[in-house]
């Protein structure tokens, strides 16, 4: 898909996953796909090759968001923006070698959000 207005959201909160779906849309966005884990975010981006994803860094399971990113970028290039509730420099660090566009600390807004969005477009 060449959409560059498509989404995928990695996020293993139901909830938060719910809110940052209708933010998206709000934002006339499309999201295409979801998912919980790394393994699951994995197969889904390179099915569904997504414009952008919202990738959290704390998911379920032994891939965190930035393994996951690191393994998608083996086969994709694909715009990254990391959602994260822990903005210390460690997960920080990891993530800018993992690549990404911006990285934007929970709780965010929708502002926050467009803001980051709009980089991608840039």
């Amino acid at each position: 898909m060449a959409d560059n207005k498509t989404i995928m959201i990695v996020e293993d909160d139901m909830v938060i996953s719910l809110v940052i779906d209708k933010m998206v849309r709000a934002l006339g966005y499309t999201v295409v796909g979801k998912a919980t884990s790394g393994p699951e975010a994995i197969e889904k981006v390179l099915e569904l090759k997504p414009h952008i994803i919202l990738m959290d860094i704390r998911i379920k399971g032994d891939m965190d968001g930035v393994d996951t990113v690191i393994k998608i970028r083996e086969e994709l290039d694909v715009n990254v923006i990391f959602l994260t509730g822990n903005s210390d420099k460690l997960n920080y660090n990891r993530a800018e070698k993992a690549g990404f566009v911006d990285l934007i600390t929970k709780p965010f807004t929708m502002v926050d959000l467009e803001g980051a969005l709009k980089k991608i477009n840039e």
